[in-house]
């Protein structure tokens, strides 16, 4: 591993309200969390999810979501990208975004702004809490939280001023410089928040046809802004503003499986983004609570990545390759390509929300309840380019193709909350969701299909005493269905239908030794009809070497997830604290034939779905072993887990091990930290087919690795 330059951080953060900070009975933080209509206390909230605190996100050194994603059970992501950019909640989850348009699985919002799409916004300077939610979230976030949400929220302005900065430098010519300023702007009445942070990294590749080791790097800006305005007692008005510039390499994959790469036009995973949200809280009267929010954002996105993976004089031209008319040898000559995706993306999204107050409850007083209407356009418009030769020709053939993505979603959405004894709550929702779709491209290919969705749950919520809260809750979350926009596939699979699933999960949630000792567990059972499945066949290259893969969804039948999730953490004594997780999963296919057994492909009926690993776990401990030293350590360790649905190639099972070593005084705080300190190679995404000219395009496994180890010092002065 290469010592690379270190840097320094600066970040100026506004923040969102939502996350407030509260203390448990063992003295320990437990976030307040909104996974519900109305923020309660993570371990109050009748449903199994991870809060991920700033605390934690220092002490890891993490600038992205990816970083911390290992401490959540049951949750993975895929990258294929500069950063892992689609989440599997579950075993459920997209993995990958090409030509055809996406409708995501896993929702994520920042700050209330809907980023489902686009993962790799989700950097984390200045972010108070990470929440992810598991199981549909069907009520509350309708068709973009099928397996689940992740929500950031940004650190929140408050009525003292506040200053943080922060500065890093680490391994691989990684440097940060982050500031934010936050604090009262006129009278106690207008607060602000704001900050900017810079992340840059050469990346962990190295290109030695072109003699350069940042061909996978990461240059990312982040600024935020939060205004809260109290305009009386009753009204409080929020605007969060988000402005993200990625400039970032995609030089991932090699013939060799190896960091050494020899691609001779090395790919861009770059986007530019700017998005507010408009949020408006009014106390009506104590009968009524209204809440209102307007959200838009506007990004320009592209992907885009050396076809070949090579240079072109890499690999000798057999005579054949120059002479002969036989078509079939042109699937054995070297090629060069290069595949670029630039898309336009706008979302508007408008909701209005009823809720009651302490004396507008139904039902002899007995039933909280919430009404809302929500409105989404989302637009997407690529402009894809492909361009290639075979090495036995100057002629550069390619295509440019261009395609318009439009959805209106409307939903009417409820829920009561319903005191059946004062131990006993019963909690019932229902989401009615319409969504109308226009797809048209330079093929000309139009589709505009639409469908009425439904969601919703019935759950228990029941105290046993004050230390042991138990659920049970039955939901059903959606996804809307689409199209197939390959020209090369045959009309038959031009389209797939909408998905559903039924969830039954039951947890307890517990305080114990007094309330040192705080645990969670939650068992879960999920049906899903209809299930959107990846599948690829095999077609030539437009180049005439070599092949390609050509990705589309089916539906399969039946696919059922069983699984566990359960925390703890364990205040031990004043000086010891340990922190663990664990994720148990079996999603298997139940009724599924996968398309490419006419190629000889593997049958998939019975085998566990794509980036669904058995198992995932994390250990960890505190040691404050000074004033002011903390030392901080854990292990996580995922299972193997099949890349794809339409083979049999899968990764390995492997545990990393990351520490911090912490000082504080005063304001000042300084962090030694290390990530995979064993630098164990692991990957993040696979393919499986042929690329390898060298062996006339056999079908193998292609890996991208994740992070390596890789060690940092960050310095902090928070105000």
């Amino acid at each position: 591993m290469k010592v690379k330059t270190l840097a320094i951080a600066v970040s100026t953060a506004m923040s969102s309200p939502v996350a407030l900070a509260e203390v448990t009975p063992a003295d320990l933080p437990s976030m307040i969390v909104s996974a519900d209509f109305r923020p309660n206390d993570a371990h109050d909230t009748p449903i199994s999810l991870t809060t991920i605190d700033q605390d934690t996100i220092e002490s890891r050194g993490a600038q992205h979501i990816e970083d911390v994603l290992n401490l959540a059970p049951n949750v993975n992501v895929s990258s294929g990208a500069s950063r892992g950019q689609y989440f599997q909640i579950r075993g459920i989850g997209e993995r990958s975004e090409f030509q055809a348009p996406l409708n995501p699985s896993v929702g994520m919002y920042i700050d209330g702004i809907d980023f489902s799409r686009s993962g790799g916004a989700a950097t984390l300077f200045d972010i108070e809490s990470v929440e992810i939610l598991r199981g549909p979230q069907g009520t509350r976030y309708g068709a973009n939280g099928m397996a689940g949400t992740i929500n950031l929220k940004s650190t929140e302005p408050t009525n003292d001023l506040a200053m943080k900065f922060e500065s890093t430098l680490a391994t691989y010519n990684t440097h940060a410089e982050g500031i934010a300023v936050g604090g009262p702007l006129i009278d106690n009445t207008l607060l602000g928040r704001f900050s900017v942070h810079s992340y840059k990294s050469d990346g962990y590749m190295d290109n030695d046809f072109l003699g350069r080791d940042n061909t996978q790097n990461r240059d990312e800006t982040t600024a935020r802004g939060h205004l809260k305005w109290l305009a009386t007692d009753d009204l409080t008005i929020d605007l969060n503003v988000l402005h993200l510039n990625i400039d970032n390499g995609y030089d991932a994959f090699t013939l060799d499986n190896s960091r050494n790469t020899f691609s001779d036009q090395p790919g861009k995973d770059a986007q530019n983004t700017n998005a507010f949200a408009l949020k408006a809280d009014y106390r009506a009267n104590d009968k009524v609570q209204l809440q209102s929010s307007l959200s838009y954002s506007k990004s320009n996105l592209e992907y885009s990545y050396d076809d070949d993976w090579s240079y072109k004089s890499q690999f000798p031209v057999d005579v054949t390759c120059v002479d002969s008319d036989d078509s079939n040898d042109a699937f054995t000559c070297p090629y060069s390509g290069f595949d670029q995706y630039k898309r336009k993306r706008e979302n508007t999204a408008l909701e209005f929300r009823a809720l009651s107050n302490e004396n507008g409850r139904v039902f002899a007083d007995t039933t909280d309840w919430t009404v809302g209407l929500y409105i989404s356009e989302q637009r997407q418009n690529l402009d894809r380019t492909y361009y290639s030769n075979a090495i036995n020709s100057d002629a550069v053939t390619g295509f440019v193709t261009k395609n318009a993505y439009k959805t209106l979603n409307t939903a009417v959405y409820g829920q009561l909350d319903t005191a059946l004894t004062e131990d006993l709550k019963l909690i019932s929702g229902l989401r009615a969701e319409y969504w109308d779709a226009d797809y048209k491209d330079s093929a000309g290919l139009k589709d505009d299909p639409n469908d009425w969705m439904f969601g919703g749950k019935l759950g228990l919520e029941y105290h046993l005493n004050e230390d042991h809260m138990a659920f049970t809750t039955l939901s059903r979350g959606y996804k809307a269905g689409g199209i197939n926009v390959e020209p090369r596939i045959s009309d038959d699979l031009r389209s797939f239908d909408t998905e559903s699933l039924w969830n039954l999960e039951a947890g307890l949630k517990s305080f114990w030794l007094d309330g040192d000792l705080i645990t969670s567990i939650t068992a879960f059972y999920t049906r899903r009809s209809d299930a959107q499945i990846k599948s690829s066949i095999r077609v030539p290259k437009t180049s005439g070497s070599g092949t390609d893969f050509v990705d589309y969804f089916v539906n399969a039948d039946r696919v059922r997830n069983i699984g566990l999730e359960a925390e703890l953490n364990w205040s031990i004594n004043e000086k010891y604290r340990v922190i663990a997780s664990l994720g148990l999963l079996d999603a298997k296919l139940e009724d599924y034939e996968n398309p490419r057994l006419l190629e000889g492909g593997t049958k998939l009926s019975g085998r566990r779905i794509a980036h669904a690993p058995a198992y995932q776990f994390n250990l960890g401990g505190e040691y404050y072993f000074a004033p002011g030293w903390t030392f901080k350590a854990d292990m996580e360790g995922k299972d193997e887990f099949y890349y794809s649905n339409s083979h049999n190639a899968k990764s390995h099972s492997y545990v990393l091990y990351n520490a911090s070593v912490e000082y504080k005084k005063d304001q000042w705080k300084v962090t030694l930290w290390g990530r995979n300190l064993f630098d164990k190679d692991y990957y993040t995404r696979g393919f499986y087919f042929g690329i390898d000219p060298s062996k006339s395009y056999a079908e193998e496994t292609y890996t991208q690795y994740g992070d390596p180890r890789v060690v940092g010092l960050t310095l902090s002065y928070d105000y």
